[in-house]
């Protein structure tokens, strides 16, 4: 053989590399071709799906006379009402943060205080529109003497089980407490 030919054998090999190589380009662009048309596709559907949207809450409408003046004689018993809570100061003693003296003093203060706030929900006269809201919120301040008369009552016997019988009464009056606020002061409790 002379220098300058190719042998028989090598051409026919070379052109099977090509051709195949070829089909292998052909087919991976039309895998990816496919692929990227599914894709497409999908992407599509899932942004032509309508939208739902939150709606924003509608507007309160403004208080009347009778309900504003209601909810300003409230918001100084409200204050007092939260200022009293003993949970916390459960959570004190339970950690070792606080005495029993001090726990006790606390206890017999929010007492107190929601006895007045009691006596002095006894004044008011709400509107009509308002009594639901006012009998609840009366509820909650005694959800909230239920819990304190429960938690003294671990300064007679020495039994800590007296303040896990007064913690739920405390949180569901927590609890109704801040629902009701949110009614009479949206702006009292932001969002989280």
């Amino acid at each position: 053989m002379a220098s300058g030919q190719a042998s028989p054998h090598v051409q026919p090999a070379s052109r099977v590399k090509v051709v195949l190589s070829a089909a292998g380009l052909v087919l991976l662009a039309g895998v990816v071709t496919v692929a990227a048309i599914l894709e497409m596709k999908a992407s599509r559907a899932v942004t032509s799906e309508p939208q739902t949207r939150v709606a924003a809450p509608e507007p309160r409408p403004p208080l009347t006379r009778a309900e504003e003046a209601y909810v300003r004689a409230l918001w100084p018993i409200h204050g007092e009402v939260e200022r009293s809570s003993v949970s916390l100061a459960q959570i004190f003693y339970k950690t070792r943060d606080m005495g029993t003296v001090q726990l006790k003093s606390r206890v017999d203060e929010a007492l107190a205080s929601y006895r007045r706030a009691e006596k002095w929900l006894g004044t008011l006269e709400p509107p009509p529109s308002l009594r639901r809201s006012h009998d609840e919120y009366l509820a909650a301040v005694r959800l909230f003497q239920k819990s304190a008369v429960e938690a003294r009552r671990m300064f007679d016997d020495g039994n800590d089980d007296h303040l896990r019988a007064a913690y739920p009464l405390g949180l569901a009056g927590s609890n109704k407490l801040r629902e009701l606020g949110e009614r009479f002061w949206p702006e009292e409790f932001p969002p989280n």
